[in-house]
């Protein structure tokens, strides 16, 4: 028979993001973030290929990209509104942490299947910070896919990409629930 962990079942079925913008300090110390880092490390890896890695990122970090998103966003011509969102993305943040996905050469192993794991990491990082008791969003935007913005910022080669950007912080609101999935509507059981 099973034995059900009915706290982490009942963490998993009431779980909710909260909003990067909502988020203030403190953020967690280096002490208090390594559980939550080593939790996305144990994320599903097919191949034992760890196709993916984390850069932290805080204070003047965060504020050198804040001004890159602006840099790159006014260089592309984009409109003022998305430019100043993914300015703000960075420099509103205590603590990000960046999931690359760092796909491996691999015979047995789709690219593909790389970027499912990388996607893992972030919702383990995600889910271990709420756990621990944070306030933490996945975001992404159009700077983690600009390869301008990726590799001076973050210094990516070609073949890495950004899977997300993990907010973690301090919960200043509690977000109200939001309508999930109908089940009716997004499972189906075939049975023969």
């Amino acid at each position: 028979m099973p034995q059900p962990n009915q706290a982490a079942l009942d963490f998993l079925l009431s779980r909710r993001s909260r909003p990067a913008k909502t988020l203030i300090g403190p953020a967690p110390t280096r002490a208090e973030l390594e559980p939550l880092l080593e939790a996305a490390l144990r994320s599903p890896d097919h191949g034992k290929l760890e196709p993916w890695r984390l850069i932290v990122l805080e204070d003047a970090a965060l504020t050198k990209l804040a001004k890159l998103a602006q840099e790159r966003g006014d260089a592309l011509n984009m409109e003022p509104e998305k430019v100043t969102k993914a300015h703000d993305q960075f420099d509103r943040a205590d603590l990000v942490v960046a999931v690359i996905e760092a796909p491996v050469i691999s015979e047995k192993v789709p690219e593909i299947e790389q970027t499912y794991s990388a996607a893992c990491v972030c919702l383990q990082l995600l889910n271990a910070a709420l756990a621990a008791g944070w306030g933490a969003n996945w975001l992404s935007g159009w700077a983690s896919h600009d390869r301008g913005f990726v590799e001076k910022g973050l210094d990516l080669t070609p073949r890495e990409r950004v899977a997300g950007f993990i907010h973690i912080g301090t919960e200043k609101i509690a977000p109200p629930e939001r309508p999930r999935p109908n089940m009716e509507s997004k499972v189906t059981w075939l049975s023969a």
